[in-house]
């Protein structure tokens, strides 16, 4: 993956598919202390011990539909090349955090990718998803909820042309305001 937004939609995903009705998305970027971290906690069936050590494994995966899961395992490898690391807590029915660190400057840090264009598909594609994300860079914050979003177009669909353009002002002005490119 060629950014670290395409990583957090594919843990999302994965979150939607262990049935997870609420997501929370942190990003956290400490420029002064040299680290950024992303971590996505969800409300889904959560793993047993067994499968969360092994949950990073390239060559392990619960899907019947395939023998390999990658998402996790390419997580890891790019926070390990950018001098952090990738860590799994989950209990089943508790749900399941996932934390990736990261050297900010590091010269093999992916860069973050268009958070906005990921939150959008997001938001979009999975409007009974309770979703909640926050963006600290320094000391500014930007924080976005579906809830929000539910609550200004209560009779219109999440696709509605005035909702999906709101969401993309949202998030661009919001990036914009603490000085993240959408």
């Amino acid at each position: 993956m060629e950014d670290l937004s395409l990583h957090i939609l594919d843990v999302v995903e994965n979150a939607i598919a262990a049935k997870a009705r609420r997501i929370e998305i942190s990003v956290l970027e400490e420029i002064e202390e040299d680290r950024l971290t992303i971590e996505i906690k969800d409300d889904g069936i959560g793993m047993d011990e067994e499968v969360r050590q092994k949950a990073a494994d390239p060559f392990f995966t619960t899907r019947t539909s395939r023998r390999v899961g990658l998402g996790l395992s390419f997580l890891a490898q790019a926070a390990e090349e950018a001098g952090g690391k990738l860590e799994i807590e989950s209990r089943p029915g508790d749900g399941t955090k996932v934390r990736a660190t990261f050297q900010h400057g590091h010269i093999d840090r992916k860069p973050l990718g268009s958070m906005s264009e990921t939150m959008v598909m997001l938001f979009l594609g999975n409007p009974d998803v309770d979703f909640h994300y926050n963006h600290m860079k320094g000391e500014k914050s930007y924080t976005l909820k579906s809830q929000w979003m539910r609550e200004r177009f209560p009779d219109q669909s999440y696709m509605a042309p005035d909702a999906i353009q709101w969401l993309r002002k949202h998030l661009q002005e919001g990036l914009e305001g603490i000085g993240v490119q959408g």
